[in-house]
């Protein structure tokens, strides 16, 4: 538990606020794919820019520019090296993976472009795709209403189920329902649909201060500090794979569980409102995956994220 609670405290020092988004399967959110102009009077400009990979892209230079946290595994997470195929993160000696990375270099394969990661907060990640900072926004957003009217989303490219995580010990492990939770203390994620929404339909929930991070929200279970924490699927998943004392509360199937919209549970990439063309090339690859491709992926990234790793 030292080794465990060791690396998790050096992931805490790169973490920013990080949020996210019950929905296992289905089919991924269709869209058209942009397309070239076909008109004779295409002009010389414009065919230089398809050629770069901007004009109808919506991508400039050719390099599709995104931001995330790298700080939320399985999601996305920082590591000292390239391997599993990690990708360098801008402006540093580190470099990104995890699913969202390998969903952005699928979307770039796919189109030709050129793959750029930069880490920043999660207070920056909507502010930065409306100024232009960065194309895109691929980190793990649900696609709530209100982030719907500030920024458009492709996708949904990955359904997260909102569950809870306990220790196995823990009198709460035999929860069949969020009734069953009452009286407990519990913690979630700040600025997430998880604390906000979800703990405070629990019955008599002891809520606590939210975490700051995902690392911290785990450090507060893992520390006994909470009884239970409110989070998503792949992130609950990834918490048992890094601790195997933990265990995962699905009520999803239950008619005693978390209510929740669609938008809260459809994990999406956000990009500039209007931004039609970037949108619909991204939306043309999302549309030929299904949930189980989307789960055979987050699979590959939970199983080789630091906090798996022996």
């Amino acid at each position: 538990m030292k080794k465990r609670i060791a690396v998790l405290m050096a992931l805490m020092m790169t973490a920013a606020l990080a949020g996210c988004g019950s929905k296992d399967e289905g089919e991924a959110a269709g869209g058209s794919s942009a397309g070239a102009d076909s008109s004779s009077a295409t002009s010389e400009s414009q065919t230089e820019g398809e050629e770069s990979g901007s004009g109808s892209s919506g991508v400039e230079d050719g390099v599709l520019t995104i931001a995330m946290e790298c700080a939320y595994a399985p999601y996305n997470w920082t590591q000292t090296d390239d391997s599993n195929g990690a990708v360098p993160i801008k402006d540093s000696n580190e470099y990104a993976n995890g699913y969202d990375v390998m969903m952005a270099k699928k979307i770039c394969e796919a189109n030709g472009w050129e793959l750029e990661v930069v880490r920043t907060d999660w207070d920056s990640l909507v502010p930065g795709v409306q100024s232009g900072t960065y194309d895109a926004v691929i980190a793990g957003q649900s696609m709530t209403q209100e982030r719907m009217e500030e920024v458009d989303f492709a996708g949904p490219y990955y359904y997260a189920s909102i569950v809870c995580v306990t220790k196995k010990d823990s009198p709460y492990a035999s929860a069949q329902g969020i009734s069953d939770l009452s009286g407990g203390t519990c913690t979630a994620q700040i600025a997430t649909i998880w604390y906000d929404s979800m703990l405070p339909q629990i019955p008599d929930a002891k809520i606590q201060t939210a975490a700051e991070s995902a690392p911290a929200m785990l450090m507060a279970l893992e520390t006994d500090t909470v009884d239970f924490i409110c989070t998503d699927m792949p992130t609950a998943m990834g918490a048992c794979a890094a601790y195997p004392d933990m265990t995962i509360l699905d009520f999803s199937d239950s008619e005693d569980g978390f209510k929740a919209d669609e938008g809260d549970i459809n994990i999406g990439v956000s990009v500039m409102k209007g931004n039609t063309e970037l949108k619909d090339a991204i939306d043309s690859v999302l549309s030929t995956m299904t949930a189980d491709d989307f789960n055979e992926m987050m699979n590959e990234a939970i199983e080789i994220q630091p906090l798996s790793q022996e």
